[in-house]
């Protein structure tokens, strides 16, 4: 499958669902590049007058790149839309983040949002959560291994995230580690999972994001776009 045609379908088909004078979360990641670039395309041919608040210096970087005017929380307290990926979805909207490392500011701006859509190819279908991603939970340096313990306690298989240009862990924009949390058989209860993660002390967030998407936009190779709606 040309899985980077499909996800240019559905970023096209998100990047169209931006009216003039919104305020957008901007997500961050592959996927998510490409609704950037066609949107700013939109702001150049259209004149949309939007501002967007990114989730990560990443993101920030290629909106400015594309001509996006950006903004903050402070400024936008609430947002009409939040495009991003994920990780994995399944049939309830329930999804898996932060294979970048950007789930912690992602799960803040999604919140803030009126309308959360996802953007995704078909491999990131799945029936069950966490059969393909780990679970990435972002936690203190110092309570690392603890939190390892927990994830251990959980059934889950806990792995310290390490970087692939550098020795040692990967530091998040927020100056933390990620330990990814990998089931073998899926996540049974992800909700329970969820309160269990809230819970922990020294876990920042996690990228587990239950009830929250409203739509789930999944490209084709052919051009195709699947919406799904929540409501």
């Amino acid at each position: 499958m040309d899985r980077d045609a499909a996800k240019q379908a559905a970023a096209e088909a998100a990047a169209q669902l931006v009216d003039d004078g919104m305020w957008l979360g901007l997500g961050s990641g592959s996927t998510t590049a490409y609704v950037l670039e066609f949107l700013g395309r939109r702001i150049q041919d259209e004149g949309l007058n939007v501002q967007g608040v990114p989730t990560s210096f990443a993101t920030e970087r290629r909106a400015q790149a594309h001509g996006i005017p950006l903004t903050s929380l402070d400024d936008a307290p609430t947002l009409d839309l939040a495009l991003d990926g994920a990780d994995e979805v399944d049939d309830a909207f329930r999804l898996i983040k932060g294979g970048g490392g950007a789930h912690a500011r992602e799960k803040v701006v999604a919140h803030q949002s009126e309308r959360f859509v996802v953007v995704v190819d078909p491999t990131k279908e799945v029936d069950r959560l966490g059969t393909r991603s780990p679970v990435p939970v972002e936690v203190l340096p110092m309570a690392a291994t603890p939190v390892m313990q927990t994830l251990d306690e959980l059934g889950a298989a806990p792995t310290l995230r390490t970087a692939d240009a550098k020795d040692g862990p990967v530091v998040t924009d927020q100056g933390l580690w990620i330990v990814d949390a990998h089931f073998s058989d899926g996540i049974d209860a992800p909700a329970n999972l969820d309160r269990a993660l809230n819970d922990r002390p020294g876990v920042l967030d996690h990228g587990l994001f239950l009830d929250m998407a409203t739509d789930v936009l999944v490209g084709h190779p052919d051009g195709a776009v699947a919406h799904r709606s929540a409501t």
